[in-house]
């Protein structure tokens, strides 16, 4: 098989899309070759058959630069692939979709959002299957849509044998967005706090422009509030990074919507941390007290009871399986029977 990618950046230090390097290592070893065509491209190390291409994001290239670079691309490249596999950018099939029909090029689409457009439906039409981790993603509901699992590296995310689990620790790990209900975990140890229940948080992320305000609110909150002692925010940090923060938590809060898949949640149970989830897309996989409201008192009432240590230890049993079916062996395997 010779795939065609396209994802948004290849760079393995990527605080939210790192990821992706290895999924696309792993790719290429069922692969005679693998053409990579990505927005951005930052530090890599794939193997010798995989081949990178920028459309030039991180030298400032414009939209119109990036149209044009990636025609460009497609024409050096033409006759070296034989399957193109589309991760999360539905773009990329409307702006090519209609070419590698009339060439018989089959099309895999990656999209996992809650959301979606007239645009996502057309790019849906123009791939031959469709591939997301949420039941409540916009693109489950179509005949030619597969459930995935999430592709975590179990190599990677595990515990870190120098690490030391703090007692009553909370981390919650991604960008802080609106999206993620970062206030409502702030409202919520608020009210912990209030209690006088003993517990620390820590954000674990960066933040887009767009949010920097938002991000403001949540540091005023803090202040306003005198929780500076017990909260924290810690800033983005590589995937290399994000294991040891796991290991030295013991819960790892996730409030985003139902809809999406976070692949924060199996990082963070591979790595011993007890995963606190709002998103009901999640219920039949996580032991039931793992799953709450998305309100601040819900959240505050869940959290003091998964930080008792016998419930940890009952949990951890529940959740070693749930792990290893996220894991990125199953997704490639699973993966590649579909593409195939």
């Amino acid at each position: 098989m010779k795939l065609l990618i396209f994802t948004q950046t290849i760079d393995r230090n990527d605080s939210t899309l790192g990821f992706f390097h290895d999924w696309v290592a792993k790719m290429s070893v069922s692969c005679e070759s693998v053409e990579v065509i990505c927005l951005s491209k930052g530090d890599f190390d794939l193997p010798k058959n995989v081949t990178v291409y920028s459309l030039g994001k991180e030298k400032g290239v414009s939209k119109l630069g990036y149209i044009r670079n990636l025609y460009s691309y497609l024409n050096l490249i033409k006759g070296s692939y034989d399957r193109v596999f589309v991760h999360m950018n539905e773009e990329y099939v409307i702006l090519a979709g209609l070419y590698w029909k009339m060439k018989g090029i089959p099309v895999y689409l990656w999209r996992n959002h809650p959301n979606g457009s007239l645009v996502t439906r057309i790019a849906v039409g123009l791939s031959k299957k469709v591939f997301c981790t949420s039941k409540a993603s916009f693109t489950a509901k179509f005949k030619k849509t597969v459930i995935m699992p999430a592709g975590i590296n179990l190599e990677m995310f595990k515990p870190v044998s120098t690490a030391v689990r703090k007692k009553y620790s909370v981390c919650m790990v991604g960008r802080l967005s609106p999206v993620k209900h970062n206030e409502l975990a702030l409202e919520a140890i608020n009210r912990l706090f209030v209690q006088n229940v003993q517990v620390s948080f820590t954000f674990v992320g960066g933040f887009l422009e767009k949010d920097k305000n938002y991000v403001g609110e949540l540091h005023k909150y803090v202040t306003d509030h005198k929780l500076s002692p017990i909260v924290n925010f810690a800033g983005p940090k590589t995937p290399s990074e994000l294991s040891e923060i796991y290991s030295s938590n013991e819960i790892c809060l996730n409030l985003t919507e139902d809809g999406s898949f976070d692949k924060t949640i199996v990082e963070a149970a591979s790595c011993g941390a007890i995963p606190l989830v709002s998103s009901e897309s999640f219920s039949g996989l996580l032991p039931s007290i793992c799953i709450t409201e998305n309100s601040a008192n819900d959240i505050a009432e869940s959290i003091k009871k998964l930080l008792d240590p016998a419930e940890q230890i009952r949990i951890q049993r529940d959740l070693k399986d749930f792990v290893e079916s996220q894991g990125l062996n199953s997704l490639i395997n699973k993966l590649f029977t579909e593409i195939k």
